[in-house]
């Protein structure tokens, strides 16, 4: 059994071997993690990433993470995994397979919940039989509500942001087409290009179609409209790609820093992972296995939200078999706002906390139980 190291470093803990829904083995597995504040036993609070995000809360929840502050590391024991799939640690196509190579194309497919199933096995083997809470939104929100259903004797509450309870044809459809950027592009070379030039102008493509549904029409339109980029006129010289519209050049940018920091492979697993996102398989549909929740949780969406539409957390809050509470953050921001919104993600969280204590909250937050049918 390994200890848990609390001082907020990238730590590589090593799980042994995992087989996956589809019945193949990635031997020596290695989850990265961090974690913050004293673990006491009864105190662990596990927060679940995005898409491209990774293990250090504290470089996209960074407000809400401290002393005194929602995710409170005077009070829990705050944890967060890199998923199996990724690219900041954990086991991905781009980690060196036992022969010495990238696993590269011969990386297998996952589901959400081989996600959780290896994020399970990480707990076994650090000691951690009991999980106060656990948080996420988007994929990590996916990630949360597998959790509660694979393993609710673990879990003391949940709370699930901006996330629907499967992949709908809308978002299969989306993702699908981020995908089919990145393999088009000719240095994908089926996934082995590991050895070679990466596929980034594909990846970058990805990211800006994605970008556009992370964001709101309203924001986009109004931050740039049909504006020029500075010293570039579309208008005048509309067939020659470097004469832009500032939207263009802000999603070149949002794509070119992706390429910095995520690997094209870990993109195409895990955008796949999501693609397969669905409560319901195998165990009677998605009302019948929200119904047989029974982990207290509260689900909270963006009003703006394009990926995630308020009415799919609607639906999670009208089916879920132990609702603590529905939540709504107003944002011009989109589906996004769950990671940008940190005053009302704050509050939420701390109002999760306080219902997941049996405490009461009267300072005003508009949070109400939604009706059920």
């Amino acid at each position: 059994m390994t200890a848990l190291n609390t001082t907020g470093a990238r730590t590589l803990a090593q799980i042994g071997s995992f087989t996956t829904e589809a019945g193949v083995t990635i031997p020596e597995v290695t989850l990265a993690y961090q974690a913050w504040g004293t673990y006491r036993g009864d105190n662990l609070v596990l927060v679940e990433h995005a898409l491209t995000g990774d293990s250090n809360v504290a470089s996209w929840w960074g407000e809400l993470l401290g002393p005194g502050k929602p995710l409170d590391t005077d009070q829990y024991c705050i944890v967060c995994t890199n998923a199996l799939g990724g690219c900041q640690g954990s086991t991905g196509p781009s980690s060196i397979a036992p022969d010495g190579a990238a696993w590269g194309s011969r990386f297998p497919a996952l589901s959400v919940r081989d996600l959780v199933r290896v994020e399970k096995q990480f707990c076994d083997q650090l000691g951690i039989h009991q999980i106060r809470a656990i948080i996420g939104g988007s994929m990590g929100g996916a990630r949360t509500l597998e959790w509660t259903l694979l393993y609710p004797e673990m879990l003391g509450a949940a709370l699930v942001f901006a996330v629907s309870a499967r992949a709908s044809a809308w978002q299969i459809g989306i993702q699908t087409a981020q995908i089919d950027a990145i393999t088009a592009d000719l240095n994908w070379q089926g996934g082995d290009y590991y050895q070679g030039d990466h596929p980034n102008a594909g990846l970058a493509a990805a990211r800006r179609i994605a970008h556009l549904t992370y964001r709101g029409e309203l924001e986009i339109d109004e931050r740039f409209g049909t504006d020029a980029q500075p010293g570039e006129n579309p208008l005048a010289a509309y067939r020659r790609m470097d004469q832009r519209f500032a939207v263009q050049s802000y999603l070149e940018h949002q794509g070119r820093k992706l390429t910095t920091r995520f690997d094209a492979g870990s993109y195409v697993i895990l955008t796949e992972a999501l693609n397969r996102h669905d409560i319901g398989r195998d165990r009677g549909g998605l009302n019948k296995a929200l119904a047989s929740c029974q982990v207290p949780t509260m689900i909270a969406g963006v009003d703006t939200d394009i990926l995630y539409p308020y009415h799919q957390q609607e639906h999670l809050s009208r089916n879920i078999g132990s609702l603590l509470a529905m939540a709504k953050i107003s944002s011009p921001i989109g589906h996004d706002a769950f990671l940008s919104e940190t005053r009302q993600v704050g509050r939420i969280i701390r109002h999760f906390f306080l219902l997941a204590a049996e405490e009461t909250d009267d300072d005003g937050l508009s949070i109400t139980p939604a009706p059920r049918r």
